[in-house]
């Protein structure tokens, strides 16, 4: 199969605004349009095709990796329409590749559906800011949003730390550097440690995955730096417990006092189709508190949850208040609502005792209390 193949394939990708592209053998390629996977109408890939297909778009260094250790990652340009994250891996014997669409233009808070105390919580000169959620929510583009945001309206050092890098930043008030790595640095923790020495006012980590990249992003940002960091947690209170879970237990008391003094917040968010079409994010926002810091502290995460709660004149909201709200509001589909819940037995007795036109006691006090405060 020639390389126009491929740009027919990219080309309408970009038509039809998919977000992604999976190419595999057995069947014909397939696009995610919607948040649903959608065969395309052509024929049945053979293992040479997607051998073809992946040779014409993977550099030499990365059909290297994929032979030494089975998958390879990188970004790609289609010309001036799009750029694509590219998976390419084995499965079966056979190369598969996944190309996910980066959309071009970056996107206000407002677009995306950010709480409004984000630009306050962007304001500060250091601290830990964990933007998390499962693969495929939307992680990238919010801290790409952030970034954006910082980059118009504050006089930074930005340094980006990516595996590959998907958007790209100009200068614009901020200076902005962006680091790939396997490219211009070896790993994460490394790009972190060297980091420290380029005077950055911002460090964006693109995957907080090992204890080594944990631990140097909390020590940047407990000595004066803003840290953004992603994990693929799907709730504030796991994403703290997991942080505190990667080290070993006898450093897990200290820790957790580090991380108390240096966490500003934790942003959760999933993705999910949106009514008639298009796809909109649900978010859950902790904002650490002082009060907040002290459950941290003294190892009662489980109380977390109900801090947010209750903390909504802080910006705070859980992620199944959310999407209750966005079902309420007639912007999603039950199921899907229901699939994406941390919680999703309580938000079905939620969704079904509003139909059936009840009120919680408890919400209308909240609602009271939050009309006085």
């Amino acid at each position: 199969m020639p390389s126009l193949q491929i740009d027919k394939l990219l080309e309408t990708v970009v038509k039809q605004n998919c977000s992604d592209l999976h190419i595999t053998t057995g069947q014909p390629p397939v696009v995610r349009m919607g948040g649903r996977m959608v065969r395309l109408d052509t024929k049945v890939l053979e293992p040479d095709d997607t051998v073809a297909l992946m040779k014409s778009i993977t550099p030499e260094r990365n059909q290297q990796e994929l032979q030494e250790i089975g998958g390879t990652d990188f970004g790609f340009a289609f010309g001036k329409k799009a750029r694509f994250r590219v998976a390419v891996f084995k499965q079966r014997g056979h190369v598969a590749i996944c190309l996910r669409q980066i959309p071009r233009d970056f996107l206000t808070f407002e677009q995306l559906g950010l709480p409004p105390v984000i630009k306050d919580l962007l304001s500060r000169s250091l601290g830990l800011i964990l933007v998390t959620g499962p693969t495929g929510s939307g992680k990238t583009t919010t801290l790409a949003s952030m970034v954006n945001w910082l980059n118009h309206n504050m006089d930074h050092h930005v340094i980006t730390m990516e595996d590959p890098i998907e958007y790209y930043h100009d200068h614009g008030t901020c200076t902005v550097n962006q680091r790939e790595i396997g490219i211009d640095v070896p790993d994460f923790p490394e790009a972190l440690r060297r980091s420290l020495r380029m005077d950055p006012d911002v460090l964006m980590v693109g995957e907080m995955r090992d204890l080594d990249t944990i631990s140097a992003a909390i020590t940047a940002a407990e000595t004066g730096h803003l840290v953004f960091g992603t994990l693929h947690t799907s709730s504030a209170q796991r994403t703290v417990d997991r942080i505190i879970d990667v080290f070993p237990t006898d450093q897990q008391e200290q820790i957790r006092t580090q991380l108390s003094t240096s966490i500003i917040a934790v942003l959760s968010q999933v993705l999910l189709p949106r009514k008639p079409k298009g796809m909109i994010a649900g978010f859950e926002l902790l904002v650490v508190t002082s009060a907040i810091a002290n459950l941290i502290r003294e190892a009662k995460t489980y109380r977390i949850n109900s801090s947010i709660q209750t903390g909504r004149r802080h910006g705070m909201q859980l992620l199944d208040d959310a999407l209750f709200d966005m079902w309420k509001k007639g912007l999603c589909e039950e199921k899907d609502v229901l699939m994406k819940a941390n919680n999703p037995e309580d938000l079905r007795v939620r969704v079904n005792r509003e139909k059936a036109g009840l009120v919680d006691e408890e919400e209308e006090e909240e609602e009271d209390e939050y009309e006085y405060a």
